[in-house]
């Protein structure tokens, strides 16, 4: 069953199956047909998102467990609305509580489960790594930090603090003393910060809690996949979204896998197609491959593409030499993303690098030394434009061949011409890939291909995008950096390839993993559009804000860069109904920031670190908020503050409106983030993962548009647009499902600044009109266009189209029929946009 819509619901302890199942009615009343779950399987304890799975087998009993999740999916089937399942088949919990983790531990390689985790047991001496302490081992030793216990069962267990490992079998009887038992252990523990240089098995990204899995293991994938295609046979589930799928050795063989069980399973009951989405960032215009079985991705292609229509081309120059010259920091994002890669290579996976290039050196008969190798697959990571390619045996696809060759051309520039002749060798390894699945080319493959990923997500999303401040609206999860800008033209030419080859893909503008909430980029995006005068504002602002900083061995802190984006973040962030003499309200919105600015700082790596934190620092960067915007210390630069982000935030939320309309008229499966049916200025998480009070949504009562549009600041005018479109898609599913996609073309002065076009399904059509660039087109204070803001602008129509009622789905009523052209601001009163169709509201 493919969705009409989604919600995304993140579970746990404080918001359970029982707790969501309460609100059920008002989900069906705003339209949508599926609630979209964060992962259920038993987590980690305390859990707040779901990823740290110690048991997928079982629901997880903190959320309520099967009976109550049985509950849930019975009240939204009695609605009509059904359940999408996230699932995590990359990883699980590197803990005890992970029975199969716990098993390996306490066996080794005898463990039944030992080849179902990625663990490189020869580079480990037949040892897991195990680099959970906080000093080495002879230190902790020596310090009393490990004892020997009994657990409950009357188990020995070997106990560091809180932490709890089980011991080999009768390891203990040998004797000796503690040092001679942990030898005789299928563990060796370690200091944690070794584990980037030593570490044997394969993380999720570069985070030791997190151990990966082969889902290439017949048995390993039954055993995860077993409770969703179980709720899927029993009409629990109706599809599921798969976590992190670029982290598997074969995505493509595993995504034909499981659709190809969910297909018999469908078969067998006689029910409807699951739906199947995959988490998969594309960049560089790359597709994804249409021979997996997928309906989609889960739609940060979408948002990277909705966002960048939304930016002025003009100001990234602009913007760029300003950020620059506040910061002492490139202007281009791609000298910042190379840096970073090296850096990250270097730190965190320096031992998936050993093996990777242990085993291209299997692949080349031992003919190119392993330093040779590791510096060329070096550059490779650092060059590579992509997560990853989906080479397999004896076949590598040409897009992907396309990619490695350049890859491999940009290496020969850069690296060490003493190098070049293995280079040779291994370019002309890397493009033959043999027919033998058991190859030593299959292996070395994966290693690189698994290793592409987690660099680039740790050294583009977990670090570039806090070091690049030009305009933080485009640095997010899936966003093409360097991309500032896309032309309607553009944006339609996508719609419509999207509409041919993925017309079933989700489509999202906010996630559990966002970086700034819909609407904060949607108003930070309106800086684009007066770029000029940022400029001119940030170097006073950044002036007026010298008495903040402290002196730290001689240096003020924090940098002026890190005050760059945190201003951004002020503006972007401050909520359109906070007072700037609200003392509280401003201490409230501290604190939220100063969570995002220690992760900023931290992810940055520049004067601070999750591995190196410096307090210092760190908390001169706290006192400079606070003082700022919760004590009001400099109250002129304050009240600048708050002036500024009053004037672009109609614009911005104008912005988060046509975002919102968009998500939920081009083709694609929409999908609303919880929460976001009002504005989402959230930071990132856990900002972004904080209670929903539904009970407010679920008060807010329908009123006139234009009273809504007056009222903008509540939030409520955003809940009015999503609802009416979703309804929309309720009463003419096919219009959506099997509609064309139409652009339209528009004349005159703001052309370039509206987005329209029509989709049609047999006797039904719609037309969706957007702006785009409208800071300077509003009435002051407010969302409607100013009198003559786009006088002349006509839409015109490639055939006349019939003479028939229409219906203005956003503000109610009847529109004058439309013939070859219509003239746009026509169509868009109180709002600068507009949802007609020849559909009836109900």
């Amino acid at each position: 069953m493919i969705p009409r819509a989604t919600l995304r619901l993140q579970f746990h302890s404080a918001f359970t199956f029982a707790d969501a199942q309460r609100h059920v009615g008002w989900m069906a009343d705003l339209g949508i047909s599926h609630v979209y779950a964060s992962p259920i399987a038993a987590a980690r304890a305390g859990s707040t998102h779901g990823y740290d799975v110690t048991d997928p087998t079982i629901v997880n009993p903190e959320l309520g467990g099967e009976t109550t999740l049985r509950d849930f999916a019975d009240a939204l089937r009695a609605e009509g609305l059904g359940l999408v399942l996230d699932i995590v088949p990359n990883h699980m919990a590197a803990a005890p509580a992970n029975p199969w983790w716990h098993d390996v531990l306490r066996r080794g390689r005898a463990s039944a489960y030992a080849t179902w985790f990625d663990i490189d047991w020869e580079a480990g001496d037949g040892k897991v790594l195990l680099p959970v302490l906080g000093r080495s081992l002879d230190e902790a030793i020596a310090g009393g930090d490990l004892t020997v216990t009994t657990n409950a069962s009357g188990a020995p267990e070997l106990h560091y603090f809180s932490l709890a490992l089980p011991l080999a079998d009768d390891s203990v009887e040998a004797g000796g003393d503690l040092a001679s038992l942990l030898a005789r252990q299928h563990y060796r523990l370690a200091s944690w910060r070794v584990a980037g240089d030593a570490i044997n098995w394969r993380r999720f990204f570069d985070i030791n809690e997190l151990v990966c899995l082969r889902m290439e293991e017949p048995a390993a994938f039954e055993a995860v996949h077993a409770l969703p295609l179980r709720l899927f046979a029993d009409g629990t589930i109706d599809g599921l979204r798969v976590d992190h799928v670029d982290g598997l050795t074969d995505p493509a063989g595993y995504c034909r896998t499981l659709r190809a069980r969910l297909d018999a399973i469908a078969e067998d009951a006689g029910r409807s197609r699951g739906w199947l989405v995959v988490e998969k960032i594309l960049l560089k215009d790359e597709s994804l491959p249409q021979d997996w079985g997928v309906d989609g991705t889960t739609g940060y292609d979408f948002m990277n593409e909705v966002s960048a229509l939304q930016h002025d081309p003009a100001a990234a120059p602009v913007l760029a030499r300003a950020w620059s010259e506040a910061s002492g920091r490139t202007t281009d994002f791609a000298i910042e993303e190379l840096q970073a890669r090296r850096e990250i290579v270097a730190r965190s996976f320096s031992a998936q690098l050993a093996a990777c290039a242990e085993a291209w050196q299997a692949t080349l008969a031992r003919e190119v030394p392993q330093p040779a190798l590791r510096r060329l697959l070096t550059e490779v990571l650092v060059q590579f434009p992509i997560y990853r390619t989906y080479a397999s045996c004896g076949r590598l696809p040409e897009g992907d061949a396309r990619v490695l060759r350049d890859v491999l051309a940009r290496v020969r520039r850069h690296c060490l011409a003493t190098d070049r002749w293995a280079l040779d060798l291994l370019s002309a390894a890397m493009l033959q890939p043999p027919a033998d699945k058991n190859s030593s080319w299959q292996r070395a493959m994966a290693r690189l291909q698994q290793l592409t990923a987690p660099v680039a997500a740790k050294s583009v999303e977990d670090t570039a995008f806090y070091r690049y401040g030009r305009l933080l609206s485009r640095n997010d999860v899936g966003f093409d950096a360097e991309t500032f800008s896309l032309d309607p033209e553009s944006f339609h030419i996508r719609m419509q390839a999207r509409r041919t080859d993925w017309s079933h893909t989700m489509l999202t503008t906010a996630t559990h993993d966002h970086k700034r909430g819909e609407d904060v980029r949607a108003r930070l995006a309106v800086l684009s559009e007066g770029a000029a005068q940022w400029a001119a504002l940030l170097p006073a602002w950044l002036d007026a804000a010298q008495p903040l900083r402290t002196e730290i061995d001689g240096v003020l802190a924090p940098t002026a860069g890190d005050i760059a984006m945190l201003l951004q973040m002020i503006v972007g962030a401050w909520p359109p109904d906070l007072a700037p003499d609200d003392v509280a309200g401003r201490t409230a919105l501290a604190e939220r920031l100063a969570g995002w600015q220690e992760k900023a700082l931290r992810e940055a790596k520049l004067r601070s670190d999750w591995a190196d934190v410096d307090e210092r620092y760190e908390q001169a960067a706290r006192t400079l908020l606070m003082r700022l915007l919760g004590e009001g210390t400099l109250p002129d630069l304050l009240t600048g503050l708050a002036s500024f982000a009053e004037a672009i935030a109609p614009a911005g939320a104008v912005n988060g409106l046509a975002q919102a309309l968009l998500r939920l008229t081009v083709p694609g499966v929409p999908d609303l983030y919880q929460g976001c049916d009002l504005w989402d200025l959230s930071l990132v998480d856990p900002d972004n993962r904080r209670p929903v009070d539904y009970a407010r949504r679920a008060l807010s009562m329908p009123a006139p548009l234009l009273e809504l549009a007056t009222a903008w600041r509540d939030g409520r005018v955003k809940q009015h647009l999503i609802r009416r479109a979703l309804l929309l898609r309720r009463a003419a599913p096919d219009l959506f499902r099997l509609g064309d996609y139409r652009p339209l073309r528009v004349e005159g002065d703001a052309g370039r600044k509206i987005l329209a076009f029509t989709r049609r399904a047999g006797d039904h059509w719609m037309l969706v009109l957007v702006p785009r660039l409208v800071g300077g087109d509003l009435v002051p204070g407010g969302l409607a266009l100013a009198a003559d803001a786009w006088k002349g602008s006509e839409l015109v129509f490639e055939e006349p189209l019939p003479a028939v009622p229409l219906h203005d789905w956003l503000g109610g009523g009847l529109v004058k029929p439309l013939h070859e052209r219509a003239t746009a601001d026509r169509l868009c009163r109180p709002l600068p946009m507009a949802l007609i169709s020849t559909v009836p509201p109900g």
